[in-house]
Protein backbone atom coordinates (compact mmCIF):
# COMPACT_ATOMS: atom_id res chain seq x y z
CA UNK A 1 0.00 0.00 0.00
CA UNK A 2 2.84 2.70 0.86
CA UNK A 3 4.34 1.83 -2.24
CA UNK A 4 1.14 2.39 -4.33
CA UNK A 5 0.74 5.89 -2.36
CA UNK A 6 4.55 6.71 -3.19
CA UNK A 7 4.35 6.22 -6.84
CA UNK A 8 0.55 8.00 -6.68
CA UNK A 9 2.48 11.11 -5.03
CA UNK A 10 5.68 10.87 -7.81
CA UNK A 11 2.73 10.45 -10.11
CA UNK A 12 0.59 13.74 -9.28
CA UNK A 13 4.37 15.68 -8.54
CA UNK A 14 5.31 14.99 -11.95
CA UNK A 15 2.05 16.24 -13.52
CA UNK A 16 1.90 19.38 -11.60
CA UNK A 17 5.63 20.25 -12.90
CA UNK A 18 4.54 19.47 -16.16
CA UNK A 19 1.38 21.21 -16.44
CA UNK A 20 3.30 24.49 -14.64
CA UNK A 21 5.18 24.65 -17.26
CA UNK A 22 2.78 23.83 -19.84
CA UNK A 23 -0.20 25.40 -18.74
CA UNK A 24 -1.78 25.49 -22.64
CA UNK A 25 -1.59 21.68 -22.98
CA UNK A 26 -4.54 20.13 -20.83
CA UNK A 27 -6.71 22.68 -21.54
CA UNK A 28 -6.05 23.02 -25.44
CA UNK A 29 -4.61 20.21 -27.07
CA UNK A 30 -5.88 20.12 -30.55
CA UNK A 31 -4.34 23.88 -30.69
CA UNK A 32 -1.27 23.42 -29.37
CA UNK A 33 -0.32 20.33 -31.55
CA UNK A 34 -2.05 22.00 -34.64
CA UNK A 35 1.00 25.36 -33.65
CA UNK A 36 3.77 23.15 -33.16
CA UNK A 37 3.18 21.16 -36.30
CA UNK A 38 2.77 24.34 -38.56
CA UNK A 39 5.73 25.92 -36.53
CA UNK A 40 8.23 22.83 -37.16
CA UNK A 41 6.87 22.26 -40.88
CA UNK A 42 8.49 25.53 -41.68
CA UNK A 43 12.26 24.64 -41.46
CA UNK A 44 14.26 20.52 -42.52
CA UNK A 45 17.39 20.21 -43.15
CA UNK A 46 17.80 20.50 -46.37
CA UNK A 47 16.66 24.20 -46.09
CA UNK A 48 19.05 25.51 -43.36
CA UNK A 49 21.84 24.38 -45.35
CA UNK A 50 21.33 26.31 -47.98
CA UNK A 51 20.39 29.31 -46.17
CA UNK A 52 24.33 28.76 -44.86
CA UNK A 53 25.32 27.90 -48.02
CA UNK A 54 24.18 31.79 -48.96
CA UNK A 55 25.59 33.41 -46.65
CA UNK A 56 28.98 31.51 -46.65
CA UNK A 57 28.95 32.49 -50.21
CA UNK A 58 31.63 34.19 -52.34
CA UNK A 59 29.03 37.15 -52.59
CA UNK A 60 28.92 37.82 -49.05
CA UNK A 61 32.99 37.05 -48.85
CA UNK A 62 33.22 36.33 -45.59
CA UNK A 63 30.63 38.72 -43.85
CA UNK A 64 33.10 41.66 -42.26
CA UNK A 65 31.27 44.71 -41.15
CA UNK A 66 31.73 47.40 -43.50
CA UNK A 67 32.21 45.20 -46.73
CA UNK A 68 30.26 44.71 -49.49
CA UNK A 69 30.22 41.19 -48.66
CA UNK A 70 28.94 42.40 -45.69
CA UNK A 71 25.71 44.38 -47.11
CA UNK A 72 25.02 41.75 -49.22
CA UNK A 73 24.42 39.25 -46.27
CA UNK A 74 22.56 42.20 -44.54
CA UNK A 75 19.93 42.54 -47.69
CA UNK A 76 19.64 38.76 -47.53
CA UNK A 77 18.46 38.83 -44.00
CA UNK A 78 16.26 42.19 -44.74
CA UNK A 79 14.16 40.39 -47.35
CA UNK A 80 14.25 37.14 -44.97
CA UNK A 81 12.11 39.40 -42.69
CA UNK A 82 10.14 40.95 -45.07
CA UNK A 83 9.00 38.02 -46.62
CA UNK A 84 8.24 36.38 -43.02
CA UNK A 85 5.78 38.51 -42.55
CA UNK A 86 7.91 40.37 -39.30
CA UNK A 87 6.93 43.93 -38.05
CA UNK A 88 10.02 46.71 -38.67
CA UNK A 89 10.33 49.29 -36.01
CA UNK A 90 9.72 52.60 -36.15
CA UNK A 91 12.75 55.43 -35.36
CA UNK A 92 12.03 58.01 -32.71
CA UNK A 93 14.07 61.04 -34.70
CA UNK A 94 13.29 60.29 -38.55
CA UNK A 95 9.97 58.30 -38.13
CA UNK A 96 10.88 56.11 -40.85
CA UNK A 97 9.79 52.68 -40.57
CA UNK A 98 13.11 50.30 -40.96
CA UNK A 99 14.06 46.97 -40.35
CA UNK A 100 17.87 48.16 -40.50
CA UNK A 101 19.36 50.45 -37.49
CA UNK A 102 22.77 51.55 -38.25
CA UNK A 103 25.46 52.59 -35.48
CA UNK A 104 28.88 53.83 -35.62
CA UNK A 105 30.90 50.13 -35.15
CA UNK A 106 34.34 52.09 -34.71
CA UNK A 107 37.49 52.44 -36.83
CA UNK A 108 35.79 55.15 -38.84
CA UNK A 109 33.13 52.39 -39.83
CA UNK A 110 29.51 51.86 -39.95
CA UNK A 111 27.09 48.51 -38.82
CA UNK A 112 24.24 47.35 -39.63
CA UNK A 113 22.07 45.50 -37.53
CA UNK A 114 18.59 44.12 -38.70
CA UNK A 115 15.54 44.24 -36.55
CA UNK A 116 11.88 42.79 -36.53
CA UNK A 117 8.86 42.04 -34.22
CA UNK A 118 6.73 39.20 -33.65
CA UNK A 119 3.81 41.08 -31.99
CA UNK A 120 2.47 39.37 -28.61
CA UNK A 121 -0.77 40.59 -29.13
CA UNK A 122 -2.42 43.02 -32.07
CA UNK A 123 -5.71 43.59 -30.31
CA UNK A 124 -4.41 43.91 -26.81
CA UNK A 125 -0.61 45.48 -27.30
CA UNK A 126 1.79 44.44 -24.61
CA UNK A 127 4.67 46.20 -23.08
CA UNK A 128 7.10 43.57 -22.51
CA UNK A 129 9.44 42.39 -25.06
CA UNK A 130 11.74 39.29 -25.56
CA UNK A 131 15.00 39.50 -27.81
CA UNK A 132 16.24 36.55 -29.94
CA UNK A 133 19.50 37.75 -31.81
CA UNK A 134 22.69 36.06 -33.94
CA UNK A 135 25.42 37.90 -35.18
CA UNK A 136 25.81 37.85 -38.78
CA UNK A 137 29.07 38.81 -39.20
CA UNK A 138 32.83 37.30 -39.74
CA UNK A 139 36.41 38.47 -40.19
CA UNK A 140 35.63 38.63 -43.92
CA UNK A 141 38.47 38.21 -46.49
CA UNK A 142 42.16 38.57 -45.62
CA UNK A 143 45.07 38.83 -48.09
CA UNK A 144 42.66 37.18 -50.78
CA UNK A 145 41.46 34.04 -48.72
CA UNK A 146 37.80 34.62 -47.53
CA UNK A 147 37.10 32.79 -44.01
CA UNK A 148 33.46 31.69 -44.90
CA UNK A 149 32.20 31.41 -41.16
CA UNK A 150 29.81 28.51 -41.47
CA UNK A 151 29.41 27.88 -37.63
CA UNK A 152 30.23 31.02 -36.59
CA UNK A 153 27.79 31.99 -37.04
CA UNK A 154 25.76 31.93 -40.42
CA UNK A 155 24.52 28.94 -38.27
CA UNK A 156 22.86 31.08 -35.69
CA UNK A 157 22.12 33.68 -37.88
CA UNK A 158 20.17 30.84 -39.79
CA UNK A 159 18.72 29.39 -36.77
CA UNK A 160 17.39 32.97 -35.65
CA UNK A 161 15.68 33.22 -38.97
CA UNK A 162 14.01 30.18 -38.49
CA UNK A 163 12.53 30.84 -34.96
CA UNK A 164 11.02 33.99 -36.76
CA UNK A 165 9.50 31.77 -39.05
CA UNK A 166 7.94 29.47 -36.41
CA UNK A 167 6.61 31.88 -34.74
CA UNK A 168 4.93 33.98 -37.46
CA UNK A 169 3.83 30.43 -38.53
CA UNK A 170 1.78 30.18 -34.95
CA UNK A 171 1.09 33.71 -34.88
CA UNK A 172 -0.94 32.76 -38.42
CA UNK A 173 -3.15 30.44 -36.91
CA UNK A 174 -4.25 32.90 -34.24
CA UNK A 175 -1.72 32.43 -31.52
CA UNK A 176 -0.89 35.36 -28.93
CA UNK A 177 1.70 35.87 -26.49
CA UNK A 178 2.12 37.78 -23.43
CA UNK A 179 5.13 39.51 -24.58
CA UNK A 180 6.54 40.75 -28.21
CA UNK A 181 9.37 39.50 -29.90
CA UNK A 182 12.07 40.97 -30.92
CA UNK A 183 14.40 38.94 -33.58
CA UNK A 184 17.53 40.77 -34.40
CA UNK A 185 20.72 40.08 -36.72
CA UNK A 186 23.45 41.76 -34.89
CA UNK A 187 26.65 43.26 -37.17
CA UNK A 188 30.24 44.01 -35.66
CA UNK A 189 30.38 41.03 -32.99
CA UNK A 190 33.81 40.56 -34.41
CA UNK A 191 34.48 43.98 -33.76
CA UNK A 192 34.41 44.14 -29.76
CA UNK A 193 30.14 43.29 -29.75
CA UNK A 194 29.36 46.85 -31.15
CA UNK A 195 26.36 45.97 -32.72
CA UNK A 196 24.46 44.34 -29.38
CA UNK A 197 26.21 47.57 -27.35
CA UNK A 198 24.78 49.89 -30.50
CA UNK A 199 21.27 48.27 -29.71
CA UNK A 200 21.32 48.27 -26.00
CA UNK A 201 21.80 52.47 -26.44
CA UNK A 202 19.41 52.84 -28.54
CA UNK A 203 17.01 50.96 -25.84
CA UNK A 204 18.83 53.31 -23.36
CA UNK A 205 17.65 56.46 -25.34
CA UNK A 206 14.40 55.36 -26.67
CA UNK A 207 14.71 55.48 -30.17
CA UNK A 208 12.93 52.60 -31.26
CA UNK A 209 9.43 52.84 -31.18
CA UNK A 210 6.75 50.10 -31.21
CA UNK A 211 5.23 49.70 -34.65
CA UNK A 212 2.04 49.09 -33.13
CA UNK A 213 1.70 51.22 -30.14
CA UNK A 214 4.13 54.13 -31.04
CA UNK A 215 5.40 53.81 -27.60
CA UNK A 216 9.72 53.46 -26.79
CA UNK A 217 11.11 50.28 -26.31
CA UNK A 218 13.05 50.84 -23.17
CA UNK A 219 15.94 48.48 -21.81
CA UNK A 220 13.59 48.44 -18.83
CA UNK A 221 10.66 46.43 -21.20
CA UNK A 222 13.64 43.42 -21.93
CA UNK A 223 12.26 40.56 -20.08
CA UNK A 224 14.73 37.81 -21.74
CA UNK A 225 17.71 38.14 -24.03
CA UNK A 226 18.35 34.97 -26.12
CA UNK A 227 21.74 34.90 -27.91
CA UNK A 228 22.29 32.41 -30.99
CA UNK A 229 25.93 31.77 -31.10
CA UNK A 230 27.84 28.67 -33.10
CA UNK A 231 25.03 26.16 -32.73
CA UNK A 232 25.40 23.99 -35.96
CA UNK A 233 28.10 21.56 -35.45
CA UNK A 234 28.36 18.50 -33.97
CA UNK A 235 32.63 18.52 -33.72
CA UNK A 236 32.89 18.88 -29.93
CA UNK A 237 30.21 17.24 -27.82
CA UNK A 238 29.82 17.91 -24.32
CA UNK A 239 30.08 13.74 -24.20
CA UNK A 240 32.12 11.82 -26.56
CA UNK A 241 28.88 9.31 -27.33
CA UNK A 242 26.29 11.95 -28.05
CA UNK A 243 26.79 14.25 -31.04
CA UNK A 244 23.43 15.09 -30.58
CA UNK A 245 23.88 17.85 -27.87
CA UNK A 246 23.36 21.32 -26.73
CA UNK A 247 24.88 23.90 -24.41
CA UNK A 248 22.75 26.36 -22.39
CA UNK A 249 24.26 28.96 -20.36
CA UNK A 250 23.16 31.24 -18.54
CA UNK A 251 20.05 28.92 -17.19
CA UNK A 252 20.35 30.51 -13.66
CA UNK A 253 19.63 34.08 -14.88
CA UNK A 254 16.01 33.14 -15.14
CA UNK A 255 13.18 33.03 -13.04
CA UNK A 256 12.86 29.93 -10.55
CA UNK A 257 9.93 28.73 -12.08
CA UNK A 258 11.40 28.32 -15.63
CA UNK A 259 14.61 26.63 -15.00
CA UNK A 260 13.60 23.35 -15.80
CA UNK A 261 11.93 24.59 -19.26
CA UNK A 262 14.44 23.51 -21.48
CA UNK A 263 14.65 19.89 -19.97
CA UNK A 264 10.90 19.61 -19.94
CA UNK A 265 10.51 20.51 -23.41
CA UNK A 266 13.23 17.82 -24.80
CA UNK A 267 11.61 15.35 -23.03
CA UNK A 268 7.84 16.36 -23.62
CA UNK A 269 8.73 16.49 -27.60
CA UNK A 270 10.40 13.68 -27.79
CA UNK A 271 13.53 15.63 -28.94
CA UNK A 272 15.78 14.15 -26.70
CA UNK A 273 18.91 16.17 -27.07
CA UNK A 274 22.08 15.67 -24.42
CA UNK A 275 21.75 19.26 -22.45
CA UNK A 276 24.29 20.76 -21.12
CA UNK A 277 24.26 23.97 -18.64
CA UNK A 278 27.91 24.64 -18.48
CA UNK A 279 30.75 24.95 -20.80
CA UNK A 280 32.32 21.66 -20.64
CA UNK A 281 32.45 21.29 -16.76
CA UNK A 282 34.29 24.46 -16.20
CA UNK A 283 33.15 26.93 -14.27
CA UNK A 284 36.12 29.20 -15.38
CA UNK A 285 35.41 28.19 -18.66
CA UNK A 286 31.59 29.02 -18.36
CA UNK A 287 31.89 32.48 -16.62
CA UNK A 288 34.05 33.45 -19.90
CA UNK A 289 31.93 32.27 -22.18
CA UNK A 290 28.60 33.67 -20.77
CA UNK A 291 30.08 37.11 -21.31
CA UNK A 292 32.16 36.70 -24.95
CA UNK A 293 29.04 37.47 -27.39
CA UNK A 294 25.98 39.47 -27.54
CA UNK A 295 24.34 39.02 -24.67
CA UNK A 296 27.25 40.50 -22.61
CA UNK A 297 25.40 43.68 -22.54
CA UNK A 298 22.13 42.34 -20.97
CA UNK A 299 23.91 40.42 -18.50
CA UNK A 300 25.99 42.98 -17.27
CA UNK A 301 22.66 44.92 -16.93
CA UNK A 302 21.02 42.48 -14.87
CA UNK A 303 18.72 41.58 -17.71
CA UNK A 304 17.86 37.72 -18.24
CA UNK A 305 20.30 36.03 -20.74
CA UNK A 306 21.09 32.99 -22.10
CA UNK A 307 23.28 31.89 -24.75
CA UNK A 308 22.58 28.77 -27.31
CA UNK A 309 25.74 27.17 -28.74
CA UNK A 310 27.13 24.08 -29.53
CA UNK A 311 30.81 25.09 -28.93
CA UNK A 312 33.90 26.01 -29.97
CA UNK A 313 35.65 23.56 -32.42
CA UNK A 314 39.24 23.51 -34.34
CA UNK A 315 37.23 25.11 -37.39
CA UNK A 316 36.98 28.43 -35.74
CA UNK A 317 37.91 31.36 -37.60
CA UNK A 318 39.53 29.21 -40.00
CA UNK A 319 39.06 28.79 -43.96
CA UNK A 320 37.94 25.40 -43.38
CA UNK A 321 34.71 26.75 -41.28
CA UNK A 322 32.78 25.52 -44.21
CA UNK A 323 28.87 24.55 -44.77
CA UNK A 324 29.42 20.76 -45.73
CA UNK A 325 31.00 20.69 -41.68
CA UNK A 326 27.60 21.09 -39.88
CA UNK A 327 25.60 18.47 -38.94
CA UNK A 328 21.73 19.81 -40.30
CA UNK A 329 19.94 17.14 -38.77
CA UNK A 330 21.04 17.97 -35.64
CA UNK A 331 20.52 21.81 -36.12
CA UNK A 332 17.15 21.46 -36.98
CA UNK A 333 16.24 19.83 -33.56
CA UNK A 334 18.33 22.18 -31.85
CA UNK A 335 15.87 24.88 -33.77
CA UNK A 336 13.01 22.99 -32.70
CA UNK A 337 13.47 22.74 -29.05
CA UNK A 338 14.84 26.14 -28.61
CA UNK A 339 11.85 27.05 -30.43
CA UNK A 340 9.39 25.12 -27.86
CA UNK A 341 11.42 26.92 -25.00
CA UNK A 342 10.99 29.85 -26.65
CA UNK A 343 7.23 29.58 -26.21
CA UNK A 344 7.39 28.51 -22.58
CA UNK A 345 9.25 31.71 -21.60
CA UNK A 346 6.71 34.08 -23.49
Amino acid sequence: MLHKINIGILFLTTFLAITALFPCTAQNNSNIARESIAATNVIWPAKLQKEVEFLCDSICDGRATGTRGNIEAGFHILRKFEKIGLLPLISATTGDTTFVKHFYAGKGMVGHNIIGMVAGSKKNPCDKYVIVGAHYDHIGNLAGTMYPGADANASGTVAMISLAEMFRAMKILGCTFKSNILFVAFDSKEMNLAGSNGLWEMLERGDLLDPLSGKPIRSSKISLMVNIDQVGCTLSPVSKDRPDYLIMLGNHSLPTGKRDALKMCNRMYGLNLHLSYDYYGSRNFTDIFYTLSDQKVFVQNHIPAVLFTSGITMNNNKKRDLPNTLDYDILCKRIELMHHWLCKML
